[in-house]
């Protein structure tokens, strides 16, 4: 799978984004997340890949398993190279997704490939045991739900960048590991938590990484993602 910086289209319409990308070559990998997707609907997905773009719909389903089975079914059809699902959903949730991806997908496609969120990289690991009520670390939370994932025979999960080598020990090297929470050196965190620059990422074990604000609200987004693409690589700061 593709292992370029994966840009997060968070924008209010088709339009916007669409706009924005303008400059970017066919094969950069874009995240479409609830905003863009509730709004546009697969219409978007299917802009996007016509123009060459690899797409992460980043829906984070979590409910029960026949509905989450009979969801990933119908986006199995869509279009995305990457959909996602919440670990919180268990085991069995998490086996309805990837039978609904199977089943949606055409004969001789290739079905999604579908990670599973762990904690999101907003939450602390106090408010972790405040408010969800796991009283462990936040670190052993998420090897958890990567084991969990891993056991389903999901691809990889969603996770920080502090917890990728955890993860990598224990669930292999192959074993995806998405990270949000990238930010250039000196950047506002925003309402990240758990944040890390390319080159750190790259060196704790993520195998992809996801950025929003620091490549969209750039003065000149197509640098700043080259930059961050040449972390990413080794080849920057």
């Amino acid at each position: 799978m593709n292992t370029s910086p994966i840009i997060a289209l968070d924008f209010e319409h088709q339009e916007a984004a669409l706009s924005f990308l303008k400059p970017f070559e066919s094969g950069t990998f874009v995240k479409v997340g609830m905003q863009l997707f509730y709004k546009e609907g697969p219409a978007i997905v299917y802009h996007l890949k016509e123009q060459g773009f690899d797409v992460f719909l980043d829906l984070k389903l979590h409910d029960i398993p026949n509905t989450v089975k009979s969801a990933m079914t119908s986006l199995a059809s869509v279009g995305a190279d990457l959909v996602n699902v919440h670990a919180a959903g268990g085991s069995f949730m998490m086996d309805a997704a990837l039978e609904g991806l199977d089943i949606g997908t055409a004969a001789g496609g290739t079905r999604p490939s579908i990670i599973a969120v762990t904690q999101l990289t907003s939450t602390t690991e106090e408010q972790m045991q405040r408010e969800q009520l796991i009283q462990t670390s936040l670190n052993d939370s998420v090897l958890h739900y990567a084991k969990l994932a891993q056991t389903s025979k999901l691809d990889g999960v969603v996770c920080s960048v502090l917890e990728a080598g955890s993860i990598a020990e224990v669930c292999g090297n192959e074993f995806l590991k998405v990270t949000p929470g990238i930010r250039l050196a000196n950047e506002a965190a925003h309402d990240q938590k758990r944040i890390a620059t390319p080159a750190e990422a790259k060196k704790m074990g993520s195998t992809h990484i996801v950025v929003g604000r620091s490549i969209t609200e750039a003065a000149d987004p197509l640098a700043a993602y080259q930059e961050i693409a040449r972390q990413w690589k080794g080849l920057g700061k």
